[in-house]
């Protein structure tokens, strides 16, 4: 086994070797709670969702920590325009709803996300306005080492130099004279434009209850600033990995980075970045009117489809969404689940000692595919072509390959994300009754058929479809699944 991953700093893919034996350690970038997640955020957690559950089929005990930006200039502006959605006044009266809240209502929204596509929860979910106390100290850490100043005017904020550090611009490989300062960022108290915002102090308006006593006074964090304290608070100074959208590189992770390494950390030892999602080719954009967010998918259809065709792609490439694109997932969802329910209904009247919810292992070349950078088309083509085997052994009788066939399914789907117990499961009494009774109506179809009855063959089957049950013939008789959605 030789795991094999891209990373964005040296920009090849390595081989993957755990600094403790047998343990992995994850960060990866979860969301600013500003507004409702949209498809990116979610792309984002599936692939780190895939890495985490892969990593832990090949028996490494991982700890996946995914943070919460909960305070920030965004979430400030957003609670400015919004009103508290539970407010009970005089009649005609609002009030604003305050950052705090805004943000927590978010945060479940993205919870609630999360949980139905299957995401795994992390091992830690840390928000950043628990961690006041550890950014205090690494802007400390960091003006010690001269890599950090207190602004020039009395403004009280806290700027990384970035001259100062002769790596920086090194994840993104960009020299520094090359970049520009942030087009919408305060040139004032800075030596640099460049340089980037530690703490902020407090401006005039702002919600007192956004800042935070400190030594250069009160005020809140940076954005960057936030997620190396955490990180180092759950993971320590050197970790594994370190993840996210492909967006964050600059100026994200590339500031995070800079500010780790100046203050003495060993930081990430790989960072893996996940590819954009576009619409129809183009970037999404709500000013042009091609977005499509994660409920929207989710009124098209199931979540399993869903994650499925969020999941379908190789993390670093770009995902492109299309019409059908759901259709297409679907369809493709539809040949696993017919297989498995036709294998599971035959395994189990052939052996009583069958059980459906085992899993074997995963094939060799799904294996090798997953090991090789998480190259998830290609798991999937071995997905379905076990697929097919499957079938085949069902219809010519050879039901220990079948078993087999299902087993290693089982066991795909399982690593995926994709498995169907990881959705509520059915009453197990009802789901006998359904198939018994289904069972009747496709012998007496069968034998209508076998009479050349059309007229009552169609109109079992036609009674069947409008009761939600798919029929498909087949060289060893009719199969049925339920439709989807």
């Amino acid at each position: 086994m030789t795991l094999r991953f891209y990373d964005t700093a040296s920009a090849e893919v390595r081989d993957f070797v755990p600094l403790v034996p047998g343990k992995v350690s994850l960060y990866y970038c979860g969301a600013t709670v500003q507004g409702m997640p949209h498809v990116g955020h979610i792309r984002s957690a599936i692939a780190f969702d895939q890495l985490t559950r892969w990593l832990q089929y090949r028996g490494f005990r991982v700890t996946a920590v995914r943070n919460v930006t909960d305070i920030d200039d965004k979430i400030l502006a957003k609670s400015a325009d919004s009103f508290a959605p539970d407010f009970e006044g005089e009649p005609g009266s609002v009030r604003e709803e305050e950052w705090w809240a805004l943000a927590y209502r978010y945060e479940q929204e993205f919870l609630k996300a999360y949980d139905t596509l299957g995401v795994s929860r992390p091992t830690y979910e840390p928000r950043a306005t628990g961690h006041i106390p550890e950014m205090h100290a690494l802007i400390q850490q960091l003006i010690d080492r001269g890599h950090a100043y207190p602004a020039l005017d009395d403004s009280g904020d806290v700027y990384f130099d970035v001259r100062s550090w002769d790596k920086y611009g090194s994840l993104t490989r960009q020299k520094i004279d090359d970049m520009q300062g942030a087009p919408d960022a305060d040139p004032r108290g800075k030596r640099d434009p460049r340089d980037f915002a530690l703490w902020k102090g407090h401006k005039e308006g702002e919600p007192t209850t956004a800042g935070w006593a400190s030594p250069w006074g009160t005020g809140r964090p940076g954005w960057h600033l936030e997620c190396s304290a955490m990180v180092t608070k759950y993971l320590g100074t050197e970790f594994d990995i370190h993840g996210g959208g492909l967006d964050l590189r600059f100026p994200h992770h590339e500031n995070e980075m800079a500010q780790s390494q100046a203050a003495g950390h060993g930081f990430a030892n790989f960072w893996m970045h996940n590819g954009m999602v576009t619409y129809a080719g183009e970037k999404m954009s709500k000013s042009i009117g091609n977005t499509v967010s994660p409920a929207e998918m989710l009124e098209l259809a199931p979540p399993r489809v869903v994650r499925y065709y969020l999941g379908q792609a190789q993390y670093r490439s770009v995902l492109d969404y299309q019409p059908s694109s759901l259709q297409e997932a679907a369809a493709a969802v539809e040949r696993i689940d017919g297989f498995v329910s036709r294998a599971a209904r035959t395994l189990a009247s052939a052996d009583g000692d069958f059980l459906y919810g085992s899993h074997g292992t995963v094939p060799d070349a799904f294996a090798a595919a997953m090991d090789d950078d998480l190259n998830v088309p290609q798991a999937l083509a071995v997905l379905h072509e076990t697929v097919r085997a499957g079938n085949t052994a069902l219809t010519i009788g050879e039901l220990d390959a079948a078993r087999q066939a299902l087993l290693s399914v089982t066991g795909m789907l399982r690593v995926l994300g994709l498995n169907a117990a990881a959705a509520p499961a059915a009453d197990e009494q009802s789901t006998t009754a359904l198939g018994v009774l289904v069972e009747a109506q496709l012998a007496a179809r069968a034998r209508a058929r076998a009479s050349k009855d059309w007229a009552a063959s169609d109109a079992i089957r036609d009674t069947l479809a409008a009761a939600g049950v798919v029929v498909e013939d087949g060289p060893d008789g009719a199969n049925w699944s339920l439709k989807r959605g």
